[in-house]
């Protein structure tokens, strides 16, 4: 096997990359990462370079692949590591570059290193040991991948890479045959709080469209990215890390994972929110609006998602990061992980230990935010 960096998605076809990627992790697609690099919002100046890593048989077939950055900063990712690059500048070191495998502004579990079924299994190890040259040759202080599903998880903790938790809500589709079903979980007061939050809006005559492919026309769609850029600006005092040619590219090339939910107050289209489906996960990220209405977020990002897995029998909502806020709503506690591995002997040494560490404290928050889910107990539970 060779293993091969490429500073371009282009440089591989989409007909190659489909071929072993597929299409249920839509962050994953070919289209997703092209847009990405065609819009600027990687590249260039943003200190997202892309280095994809690709590994071939000696014939040339492509046996695995993984998105590959090399970043100068640590904004975007989700995963804080903030604090270790201050550590390394107090002693005099630098931090960045740093190599990151994961998908853009997109804290979304998935696979990183995707395999050919017949690929070696010692495959993970090879690209382990890939990194770390290349680390080595560039300057850069390590390797990181984030937000890895679990089953792959295990294979790199066997390179020597140390594992780290985090924690996201996300909801899970029990069987419920429609939202009634859903509230007929909870106990009687959160079920009330719901039932309010949704008829608040009811009164108010604000109604919801849910929109997929085709049907999401070209004047709904550039209303939502004003949505995103004014919610941005206001929140955040940017327009977002995503440019409005990243949102043209994945409208005209990947509208069938995509679903748009607008939220209309009469004819006037006030806020949407726009999330990708996979195989069996919908995946909440981005929203926005022009009107402030009180449970107006809850009901586009949440409670419409939520609707829509149950008529689609998806099985999974992951809404995005962080947001407390989600566990009386529903949406349960869940670990994520990723792995990391730094040059430095000693850094590397106190990383793991601050890891350790880490990792109690973050199973603890989960099974203390679990004690706050709105779900009625059963006798054995």
């Amino acid at each position: 096997m060779n293993v091969r960096f490429i500073d371009d998605i282009h440089s591989i076809s989409a007909e190659t990359w489909h071929s072993l990627v597929g299409t249920n992790y839509p962050f994953l697609r070919y289209e997703f990462l092209a847009a990405l690099e065609e819009s600027q919002s990687v590249g260039g100046e943003s200190g997202w370079q892309a280095m994809h890593l690709l590994v071939e048989s000696d014939d040339g077939r492509l046996l695995a692949a993984m998105p590959l950055y090399l970043k100068s900063h640590s904004y975007g990712e989700y995963v804080f590591d903030w604090s270790w690059a201050e550590a390394y500048e107090n002693h005099g070191l630098a931090y960045y570059p740093k190599l990151l495998a994961a998908i853009p502004f997109t804290p979304a579990t998935g696979q990183r290193l995707v395999k050919t079924a017949d690929c070696s299994d010692d495959v993970t190890a090879i690209v382990a040991q890939a990194l770390q040259d290349k680390a080595q040759q560039l300057g850069a202080s390590g390797w990181h991948v984030l937000f890895v599903d679990e089953q792959e998880l295990a294979q790199w903790v066997k390179t020597g890479a140390d594992m780290r938790l985090g924690c996201q809500f996300h909801w899970y589709n029990e069987g419920y045959t429609d939202f009634d079903s859903f509230l007929a979980a909870m106990n009687s007061k959160k079920r009330r709080t719901l039932r309010k939050e949704r008829n608040s809006l009811i009164a108010q005559g604000i109604e919801f469209k849910r929109l997929t492919g085709d049907a999401i026309t070209p004047t709904l769609w550039q209303r939502f990215q004003a949505f995103y850029q004014l919610t941005n600006l206001k929140y955040n005092r940017h327009h977002g890390y995503l440019t409005p040619d990243f949102f043209e590219r994945i409208y005209h090339t990947m509208r069938d994972s995509l679903l748009l939910v607008v939220a209309f107050d009469g004819d006037e289209a006030i806020a949407g929110a726009l999330y990708f489906l996979g195989k069996n996960t919908l995946y909440g990220r981005y929203w926005g609006c022009i009107r402030e209405v009180e449970f107006l977020h809850f009901e586009t990002c949440y409670y419409q998602g939520i609707e829509y897995c149950i008529e689609q029998g998806i099985q999974r909502f992951d809404s995005g990061a962080q947001g407390e806020h989600k566990v009386p709503r529903g949406f349960r506690p869940t670990l994520t992980y990723s792995v990391h591995w730094l040059k430095h002997t000693g850094f590397k040494q106190a990383v793991k230990r601050f890891l350790v560490e880490e990792s109690v404290a973050i199973q603890h928050y989960r099974d203390e935010m679990s004690k706050a889910l709105p779900f009625r107990q059963v006798e054995g539970d």
